[in-house]
């Protein structure tokens, strides 16, 4: 929720999204390229990227995947209060004025709602090695 917090600020937003440009323009020096996860990562910050991916899944699923993760370190936590805390989250991050969450029309959609990691992180790869015509 912090982070949802700060990318509200303008300062803070405009401060990030020019170090992310940075770093785009000049990836680490053993790297061709660079992979970024972000809300407005596509249009914003690296709008010709060559693969720019929108992932998502259903709430529930999203609620779940983190009521179990946060459940190892908080036994009390309950998850109506996740599944309510991720749909005001979305609410927020789809609404925001600055840098809101949006899928471009370039983008793949991925559902993972049915995936696991490992499937998730396959298709991902196919759609990259597709872009640099590799097999």
């Amino acid at each position: 929720m912090a982070s949802a917090f700060l990318a509200k600020d303008k300062k803070i937003r405009i401060f990030v999204s020019e170090y992310q440009r940075k770093i785009a323009d000049n990836p680490p020096k053993k790297y061709s390229g660079v992979c970024f996860d972000g809300r407005d990562i596509t249009y914003k910050i690296m709008p010709k990227a060559d693969v720019k991916i929108f992932m998502t899944a259903n709430v529930k699923v999203r609620a779940r995947r983190r009521y179990k993760e946060l459940k190892k370190y908080n036994s009390k936590v309950k998850l109506k209060d996740i599944l309510e805390s991720v749909e005001k989250r979305d609410k927020s991050d789809y609404t925001r004025k600055i840098s809101s969450l949006k899928k471009t029309k370039d983008s793949i959609l991925i559902d993972n709602s049915n995936m696991s990691i490992k499937e998730c992180f396959d298709l991902i790869k196919k759609y990259i090695n597709k872009a640099f015509n590799k097999n």
